[in-house]
């Protein structure tokens, strides 16, 4: 095939492409099969990979490419994103009804635009144009704390929903500029949801509690592979130029704008002049929502008049021209059968109502959610009371109080928290101060997968290729049933799995020959001990310069390491406590794996030292006291602690030299400061 012709095959395969996974993934009605649209999507591939000068950033082949990204960088968004006022009843609606008239003025004609209240989670898309004048897919933005957001770019181009380029005829009959943003609502379809779930305790692991939560998961993953696969839809509602400014006079012209350019925009919308018809709206949103496919909590009305908004304005957190109505936790009076644990990927053991299945909202429930062991308490629960059970926004199911009288007797038995996990027999924690009890054993089965997805990411032990398929099918066949399992693997055992072809196994069988070179500090970070992060492990492997010193350290040995408090020195502490996590380390230590590292040198003898300033000093002020303590490796706190190595006292201290006397801390002088200084 000459390149002419190449090109041109490659333009058209891309254009049926493209028009097909917008019938499919856009307005769900595909006109060919999955086989076909795979056999156009194989020539695309395999012609791209002859030429691959011809591939481009928008081609559908490239939804996802490239690596995981080492995190996600922080951009500001062109305007806030700024939640939503609730409404919970129609008393309070027509109060946000009349408040908008009042603010609008005498004679104002106001019409609202209501929209199903998706249950997912907000993002920005920001197109760009190209030199064919078509608009291409920049930027993609997590709303973040509503001023600035997280670069999902590489994830969001995995959602078939969202266009990668709109062509220059597209923009032009949906009256869209080149250049301009999208605002919108990335959900989890139920389906999606469920497959998932299934998947999940298929695995041996808790199911995800809601698709909201499993979607606002999904999007922050550095692997777009597994975002590809959770098939995640992107539904669009706000269309703005690139500062921020509204593109349309009108809300309902902006929704029509979108679905005009290829993005999927919820069919359930309607322009609206009166508040029964508002009311009338939410009631039959409320009838169906159980038919959707995918979750909605309530309902958003908007001043449809962009102009009218500009007038209206914000308050503190919220626009006065938007309202969203909630719809109520839907519930219902079952009876508690059983309480059991089960283990989560962090190791939290989470007490679960066994319930004697009742139909709430168009769903049966037959388990909730008890939270921890104080909730338990809170709520007086035994084994046999009848309860009322709400789905907690429309989907987790949980229990919010005891019911008694004539017709629901109390239950005779108390649940008794286990001693031991109830996956692997180890020990179970209970940190002070915190509710949850814990399983620290790394091994655990309930907590294995993910255990081996940390250990083998970037920025831990790298090893490339062993991703989250690899890992499940390693699992299912109990081909590893601990992290020191990795180094037993062989050439045979990867081919048993599916599509690991000879190349594909001595590949990965390299990656974890290279990791065994880790320094200590990411087998530390590997082992996934509670708050250690990449920081604190580098910490301590400095400090201590071995793995057999933090393990036999003591508690006050771990909290003399700058940054290590006393809640991390716990956690450290009864990790290594537990013998089966010590016999982890010694498989890891048997299998080659460097357990040792240099020991920082101290470079000044303010090195490791941290100090308190309190008071006026006589000639330094506070800011160059600190910056001469810092340049000579010292660390300046702003609270004194028994970690603290000197209080610097000057004239009118406070509070925090009566803790130094308290808690015995040497108390100093600028003198004595200088003097350390040298």
């Amino acid at each position: 095939m000459v390149q002419k012709t190449a090109r041109e095959r490659i333009e058209e395969l891309r254009e049926t492409i493209r028009h097909h996974e917008y019938l499919y993934y856009v307005l769900d009605s595909p006109e060919i099969s999955d086989a076909d649209y795979d056999k156009l999507m194989r020539e695309l591939q395999s012609l791209e990979k002859e030429h691959p000068e011809l591939i481009t950033s928008d081609s559908p082949t490239q939804r996802v490419g490239g690596k995981p990204k080492e995190g996600f960088a922080k951009v500001p968004h062109s305007r806030p994103m700024l939640s939503l006022d609730n409404a919970m009843s129609e008393e309070e609606l027509r109060d946000w009804d009349r408040r908008v008239r009042q603010l609008a003025g005498p004679g104002q004609q106001i019409s609202y635009v209501c929209e199903y209240k998706l249950d997912g989670l907000s993002m920005a898309l920001r197109y760009q144009q190209s030199e064919d004048g078509a608009a291409h897919l920049k930027l993609g933005l997590t709303r973040g704390d509503g001023l600035i957001g997280e670069d999902v770019t590489t994830n969001v181009r995995t959602i078939r929903s969202v266009p990668l380029s709109i062509p220059a005829a597209k923009l032009m009959k949906a009256k869209l500029p080149a250049d301009f943003e999208v605002r919108g609502e990335v959900v989890m379809p139920l389906a999606a949801f469920e497959k998932a779930n299934e998947e999940r305790e298929a695995q041996g692991l808790a199911p995800a509690a809601n698709p909201r939560n499993f979607a606002a998961g999904t999007i922050r993953t550095l692997e777009p592979n597994i975002v590809a696969q959770r098939r995640l839809d992107f539904y669009a509602y706000f269309a703005l130029t690139p500062a921020g400014e509204d593109l349309f006079q009108e809300q309902s012209q902006a929704l029509d704008a979108l679905a005009a350019a290829g993005f999927r925009v919820n069919p359930h919308r309607e322009a609206i002049d009166s508040f029964e018809k508002i009311m009338d709206f939410i009631q039959r949103a409320e009838q169906h929502r159980a038919t959707l496919g995918y979750e909605i909590d309530g309902v958003v009305i908007k001043v449809s008049s962009t102009e009218l908004q500009q007038r209206l304005g914000y308050t503190g957190r919220a626009p006065r021209w938007a309202i969203a109505y909630k719809f109520t936790a839907r519930a219902g009076i079952t009876q508690v059968e059983d309480i059991r644990v089960q283990v989560g990927r962090t190791g939290k053991l989470t007490p679960v109502a066994v319930l004697t299945p009742v139909l709430i909202g168009g769903t049966t429930v037959s388990r909730a959610t008890l939270h921890n062991a104080d909730e338990i308490d809170r709520l007086g629960l035994l084994i046999g009371d009848w309860v009322r059970v709400e789905r907690g926004g429309d989907v987790i199911p949980k229990v919010v109080e005891v019911i008694e009288d004539k017709d629901h007797p109390r239950g005779k038995r108390k649940f008794q928290f286990p001693s031991l996990c109830p996956e692997c027999g180890s020990e179970i924690v209970r940190t002070e101060g915190e509710a949850d009890y814990r399983c620290v054993n790394a091994d655990c089965p309930a907590r294995l997968r993910e255990s081996l997805l940390h250990y083998a990411s970037r920025g831990v032990m790298n090893i490339e290729g062993l991703g989250e398929a690899v890992v499940n099918q390693l699992l299912e066949r109990k081909l590893v049933r601990s992290i020191a399992d990795l180094y037993k693997l062989d050439e045979s055992a990867l081919l048993s799995l599916d599509r690991i072809g000879e190349k594909t196994a001595r590949s990965l069988l390299r990656e974890i020959e290279q990791s065994k070179k880790a320094r200590l500090d990411r087998v530390l970070y590997g082992l996934g001990i509670r708050f250690v992060g990449e920081r604190t492990a580098q910490l301590l492997a400095e400090e201590f310069g071995s793995m057999d010193a933090i393990l036999s350290a003591s508690q006050e040995d771990l909290e003399r390491v700058n940054e290590v408090g006393p809640k991390v020195s716990q956690a450290i502490h009864e990790f290594f406590r537990e013998e089966k996590n010590r016999e982890l380390v010694e498989h890891l230590r048997q299998a080659g794996l460097t357990l040792t590292a240099e020991k920082r040198k101290k470079t000044s003898q303010l090195e490791g030292l941290t100090f308190v300033l309190t008071g006026t000093l006589p000639h330094l002020t506070r800011e160059e006291a600190k910056a001469k303590i810092e340049a000579a490796g010292g660390r300046v706190s702003g609270s004194v602690s028994k970690k603290t190595s000197y209080v610097v006292a000057g004239e009118d201290a406070g509070s925090k030299l009566d803790k130094a006397h308290e808690l015995k801390v040497p108390v100093i002088d600028e003198l004595k400061l200088l003097e350390m200084l040298g």
